[in-house]
């Protein structure tokens, strides 16, 4: 594969819209502690947090979004921390801090434009049999 360094790092790049671009990618980075990689014109901001990547552009209609349809999960280190940096930058928390029976522990909140994210911390190594979960490979493809 070619390396570009026009595109972020990573294999799922997801884009999300919002009505201001630059307003968006501060607060990203700000609140949640995502990084500025690349700034194109008014209309997009590549961020990055670990080895992920993700594009904000610039949402063309004033239809508000609609969280109930699709959330971001990032992976951290401390969920708890996490959530209370975003809670001290008077994010919108969702769902408080919480173990669940698959290990992890999730909150959840949405973003200045109504994005929904969960954020997550694995706390324990669960066979997803023991939750009702069916595994169908572990192999990564490629």
């Amino acid at each position: 594969m070619i390396r570009n360094r026009s595109m972020p790092p990573g294999v799922f790049i997801p884009e999300l819209a919002y009505r201001d671009v630059r307003e968006a990618a501060a607060w990203l980075c700000r609140v949640f502690g995502f990084r500025e990689r690349l700034r194109i014109g008014d209309h997009r901001v590549q961020i990055m947090y670990g080895g992920a990547s993700m594009v904000v552009i610039e949402r063309h209609s004033e239809s508000p979004v609609d969280a109930t349809t699709h959330a971001t999960m990032v992976h951290v280190p401390d969920v708890d921390s996490h959530h209370a940096h975003a809670l001290a930058c008077a994010a919108k928390i969702i769902v408080a801090p919480t173990d669940h029976p698959y290990g992890e522990r999730q909150y959840a909140v949405e973003d200045i434009d109504g994005h929904r994210w969960v954020f997550s911390q694995s706390i324990a190594d669960v066979d997803p049999v023991q939750w009702g979960g069916t595994l169908f490979s572990e192999q990564e493809i490629v």
